[in-house]
């Protein structure tokens, strides 16, 4: 494996790692902060055990993600110095402010977590609401990083000098709005269905006609509405991404869809693989005309195939299967919503059938295995440039050499650190199970 390869594995199983408590640190805040207004809209006590309970796994995860976010932001440094030279003279604004947003969100969550039995309703309130505040700002502006490698705006290289720099301009580059709509949405999503995919799971151990399995049910329901609605919103979210990759980005949306003829009325492939030598895409489903439609908003708008880069700037062609399979999670997502919303709303059943609790129990892995093929995909589909047409990944890295060992000893600590997190997770609510003869207070040594 060369230096670069390991360059990129070594960060990218970093961001991987942390990007599972980036997003559910952005998106339980928002659980919390309904189960909040649905208490003090009903006045049931069990919505109030809800933020209480859901508030300590925040604070296991934000505890977790703050270090691997250090980490993060060390190896960018010490890996891509060639890129944070740009990052330090021309877009270092987003990092500024997200030490503000990180503040944010770290004070309130402390107020909440310490002191939340001691704080007004509307306090209360207000403090959840500048932790989810906090927690959204953080994620989309180290996102808007990425937006900017991807559309670059705001400077010039002038025989090899950075000149003409406006950093207001690389902040707000022309697909800012469309990554934080879409960090925000997708991280809501799952955020939801991490509720949703633990209560299916409970469900599934308690008896029907328990208190548990009732506390619980309120927690499936509400996690599957709001998953089920952000789901639909970043699915709308992604057919802008679709188009503004069509404007900005052509080659990357070509290798997405495996194609390489530009043409009009271009067909939208769903599965298969792409094969390299014969330059297709094989055992796809091809539906005539609809990637037009979705770059463009028209059957005739011509998109632009592969066939018109140099092969050495396409980028690599499994990036059709991750698309692929991140298109597909999203859908099932939505169906999920949509089937737990019919069952209990519209079709007035008490129960979910056994098969469909498996599903919603699946739900939460599943929306999390579909951040990390999104991130993978923005990622690896922008190669081989760090910086789009701007500056190339390999002259970005470090030439520094014994890779291999750092490597091989991150993942080590990754490991570690997953598994201590799951160990605190099961060691912490087995010694707190669910209070419901005292929803206020700590629980019993009776569950």
């Amino acid at each position: 494996m060369d230096d670069l390869l390991l360059a990129r594995s070594l960060f990218g199983t970093t961001m991987a790692f942390h990007i599972i408590f980036a997003t559910l640190g952005v998106g339980l805040p928002l659980m919390i902060l309904i189960a909040e207004l649905l208490f003090q809209r009903t006045k049931d006590r069990d919505y109030a055990l809800m933020a209480k309970r859901w508030t300590k796994g925040q604070a296991i995860l934000l505890g977790v993600g703050i270090p691997t976010g250090t980490i993060a932001g060390v190896q960018l440094s010490l890996l891509w110095p060639g890129f944070m030279e740009v990052v330090g003279k021309v877009i270092s604004l987003p990092f500024q402010i997200e030490i503000f947003a990180f503040f944010l969100e770290a004070l309130f969550m402390s107020i909440y977590v310490y002191a939340a039995d001691r704080l007004s309703p509307r306090m209360r309130i207000v403090s959840v609401l500048l932790v989810l505040l906090g927690a959204t700002a953080s994620a989309v502006l180290i996102t808007n990083v990425h937006a900017f490698e991807g559309t670059p705006a705001g400077f010039r290289i002038e025989n090899g000098r950075i000149v003409d720099v406006d950093p207001w301009a690389a902040f707000f580059n022309p697909s800012f709005f469309v990554t934080a709509g879409h960090v925000t949405v997708s991280a809501y999503m799952t955020g939801a269905f991490a509720i949703a995919s633990v209560a299916a799971y409970k469900m599934l151990k308690e008896k029907a006609a328990g208190r548990a399995y009732q506390f619980h049910q309120k927690a499936l329901l509400m996690g599957l509405i709001v998953g089920g609605t952000f789901s639909l919103l970043t699915a709308l979210n992604g057919h802008e991404s679709a188009q503004y990759l069509h404007r900005y980005q052509p080659e990357k949306l070509a290798a997405a869809e495996g194609l390489f003829e530009t043409q009009p009325y271009a067909p939208l492939v769903i599965g298969g693989f792409t094969d390299p030598e014969t330059r297709e895409v094989k055992y796809g489903l091809e539906i005539p005309w609809l990637l037009s439609f979705l770059a463009g908003n028209r059957f005739d708008e011509v998109v632009v195939g592969l066939n018109d880069f140099p092969q050495e700037f396409w980028p690599p062609l499994f990036v059709h299967t991750l698309f692929n399979a991140m298109v597909g999670i999203g859908c099932l997502l939505i169906l999920v919503g949509f089937v737990g919303f019919a069952w209990k709303k519209m079709l007035k059943r008490d129960r979910f059938p056994r098969w469909a609790m498996w599903l919603f129990a699946a739900s939460g892995p599943l929306a999390m295995l579909g951040i990390e093929f999104g991130w993978i995909f923005a990622c690896t589909g922008r190669q081989p440039w760090v910086i789009y047409r701007t500056m190339l990944t390999a002259d970005a890295a470090t030439k520094s050499e014994g890779l291999g060992l750092l490597f091989v000893l991150f993942t080590g600590i990754y490991v570690l650190l997953g598994a201590a997190t799951v160990l605190v997770f099961r060691s912490y609510f087995r010694r707190h199970p669910l209070p419901l003869d005292n929803p206020t207070g700590e629980a019993s040594n009776n569950p």
